[in-house]
């Protein structure tokens, strides 16, 4: 066998042939009715079926600061299945589904254009996107089906309905009540109700009519013998159901793109410009009927784009040239930014279109943990090949992109980046969720400014292929081409937003040196015995000191008041000052106790702070014995060195460094203790 006659044949094992078959259903107008009568939601109008669409994948309850919120599963796992993931936006979702839910209820929103509002980079097109892929994938389910229908012409062609119409609008409009009845029989009101909604497209209505003459007027036999009705699959690249319109040069498009033109060819054939068999009804508009049209940038289009909009939401009509107005079903959705909303509202010609709009912000990612996953999801090392990337690289990226969207806090003892800890999930002393719920309360347009994530994509790039020498990227790395990279972004318009980006960067250097600090301080003093031990020998104390006992000396056996030196060297590690100490001794025992009642046994590493402050006391009693500061010098002993490669080894093991990256960050350290800046 050859090898192409190979590869046909695998590929003929993997075809499934009956559910092809069941895709591309085809049949009469009676067994439709009958499809109908047991599957009702083929019958669903557009926004029914793109909020089912979104409820198929399921939901979940999240809380975040008090606040309820539903998740939708289809913006995230459907989302990142498709390598679309978006994230920290579970807010603006839940408005737009709920939304959807409105229009899908008959509220009133079905008749309004929904507008994504947001700065650039938003995930205004990636949410777009993913409806018009969802609703795709739906119309090829079982849950999702829908049906159109086709003409039966000469020589067994079929003539499809141009705009994908529902086939129960072929029952003329004096029949539908006595239809509906049959159709619905002794259903449950909770059960979806059959509807017949809208009229034929002006194509069909000719070939009804046509039809119906041949027939001397009987519709139940011309339907019969006439109409062949078949599933719809809905899709964008074929143009079925799934519509998109970009603005181009004004010069250079009408408004036909929207509602379809005459066919001039055909005009010779049909005598006159008026018979619906010389038009193409293939504006987007048109072939976007049961389904979904995205705008892109709708606010840039011409006032004579916008009149077309206007029927199409309002009235659910739009208007090709020489025909009557024409009934859709369809979803409009459209995006813009900032500067082009801020124009909409300044103009008064536009206040037709302000009154049919329904807006959902979207706005930048103000929570530091969706920034980075963000970012990971196109740097991580299945994508960066070749390249080790350095722990907190990312992470110091989005922290400088999160600062750049967050308001000043009008709290005087908060700093930007104190809020961006409280934003991302930390407590800080002094402050509760109800402050974080206030914080969030006075910066109402926080997220609509700052850089956006395709700024930081862009430069950690940069970083990736600008040091083809070097085996890793770190923060520095892409700190730097951030910063260099500010003199030439296009969106900084003013000598002060670009001094205060910079500041910015400042603030995240110093964090990340503080971090980088911490992590190889507690590398050094990973010994777990060690801690262990001045664990035991700190908690001896503070028990003897709020019981008012003395302790043992382990080494003469007598007893001995506790020793307060020790419990202040640890404590003042984590900044409880003097006043504070017999609070927080108590705070440990009481800690200790419940654990106790509960039969579980006091573990240092279940207490953040305390495990914090031991470490700290441990590097301070360790760091002179590892002499870290004669790297600097590059004249290491034989057992400094031992010392430093088990360090360096831990840095690997736990925080996720690789050779050079640990001891670039090694030296880094270094350099800070030879300067003599040892703050926490």
């Amino acid at each position: 066998m050859s090898t192409g006659k190979a590869i046909l044949s695998a590929i003929r094992q993997q075809l499934n042939l009956s559910d092809y078959r069941k895709k591309h259903w085809e049949g009469t107008f009676e067994e439709y009715l009958d499809i109908v009568r047991e599957h009702p939601e083929v019958t669903r109008t557009a926004y029914q079926r793109l909020y089912d669409m979104v409820l198929s994948h399921g939901t979940e309850e999240i809380y975040e600061n008090k606040e309820r919120i539903i998740r939708y599963k289809f913006f995230t796992d459907f989302a990142t299945k498709h390598g679309d993931g978006i994230f920290g936006l579970d807010r603006s979702l839940m408005q737009l589904a709920n939304t959807f839910k409105s229009a899908a209820q008959g509220y009133g929103t079905e008749r309004r254009v929904l507008l994504l509002h947001g700065p650039v980079g938003s995930s205004k097109s990636t949410i777009a996107r993913l409806l018009k892929r969802g609703l795709e994938e739906y119309s090829r389910t079982d849950e999702g089906m829908l049906f159109t229908f086709a003409w039966k012409g000469d020589n067994g062609t079929l003539l499809k309905d141009p705009m994908h119409g529902e086939p129960l609008c072929l029952i003329p409009v004096e029949l539908r009540q006595a239809v509906l009845s049959q159709l619905r029989g002794d259903r449950d009101n909770k059960d979806f109700h059959v509807q017949i909604k809208g009229d034929l497209s002006p194509y069909s209505r000719y070939m009804f009519n046509e039809r119906l003459q041949k027939y001397d007027g009987d519709v139940s036999r011309m339907l019969a013998e006439e109409v062949k009705v078949f599933r719809l699959m809905l899709s964008e690249q074929d143009r079925i159901g799934i519509g998109t319109f970009q603005p181009k040069d004004e010069k250079n498009q009408d408004s036909t793109e929207l509602t379809g033109d005459i066919n001039y060819r055909k005009i010779a054939e049909y005598g006159t410009d008026s018979d619906p068999r010389a038009f193409n009804f293939d504006g987007e508009l048109n072939i976007a009927n049961r389904g979904m049209v995205e705008f892109i940038e709708v606010l840039k289009l011409d006032v004579a784009f916008l009149y077309d909009l206007l029927g199409a939401s309002q009235e659910h009509k739009i208007k090709p040239k020489k025909f009557a107005q024409t009934d859709i079903d369809e979803v409009i959705l459209g995006h813009t930014n900032e500067p082009e909303y801020r124009r909409l509202q300044n103009n008064e010609f536009m206040e037709a279109l302000r009154d049919r709009t329904v807006k959902i912000d979207v706005p930048y990612v103000t929570r530091l943990m969706d920034e980075i996953k963000i970012y990971e999801k196109s740097f991580n090392p299945d994508r960066v090949r070749g390249k080790h990337i350095a722990p907190h690289t990312v992470e110091v990226a989005a922290m400088w992109a999160v600062l750049t969207r967050l308001e000043q806090p009008k709290h005087a003892n908060l700093t930007l980046l104190q809020k961006l800890k409280l934003y991302n999930g930390k407590t800080l002393p002094g402050f509760t969720e109800d402050n974080v719920i206030e914080l969030k309360r006075e910066a109402a347009n926080e997220g609509m400014h700052g850089i956006s994530p395709r700024y930081i994509q862009d430069k950690i790039s940069n970083a990736l292929v600008a040091h083809p020498d070097e085996d890793n990227i770190n923060p520095f790395m892409v700190l730097h081409e951030l910063d260099t990279g500010l003199r030439h972004h296009s969106l900084i318009t003013s000598q002060e937003q670009l001094q205060h980006y910079k500041e910015l960067l400042a603030v995240v250097k110093q964090e990340y040196e503080d971090i980088v600090k911490n992590e190889v301080q507690r590398a050094i003093a990973a010994d777990e015995d060690a801690l262990t031990r001045l664990c035991s020998n700190y908690i001896d104390n503070v028990k003897a000191y709020t019981q008012r006992e003395k302790v043992r000396n382990r080494y003469t056996g007598n007893f001995e008041d506790p020793d307060e030196r020790l419990m202040r060297s640890v404590e003042e590690k984590i900044d409880i000052p003097e006043g504070r100490k017999d609070d927080f001794r108590r705070e440990i025992m009481n800690y200790i106790g419940a654990l106790a009642i509960d039969g579980k046994r006091f573990d240092y590493k279940t207490n953040e702070r305390l495990q914090k402050a031991l470490e700290l006391k441990l590097f301070e009693d360790q760091k002179d014995t590892i002499k870290l500061t004669s790297l600097v010098s590059n004249v290491v002993d034989k057992a400094t060195q031992e010392k430093i490669d088990v360090v360096k080894a831990r840095l690997i093991r736990n925080y996720g460094y690789n050779e050079s990256s640990a001891t670039d960050v090694l030296n880094f350290v270094a350099s800070i203790f030879a300067r003599g800046h040892t703050k926490k």
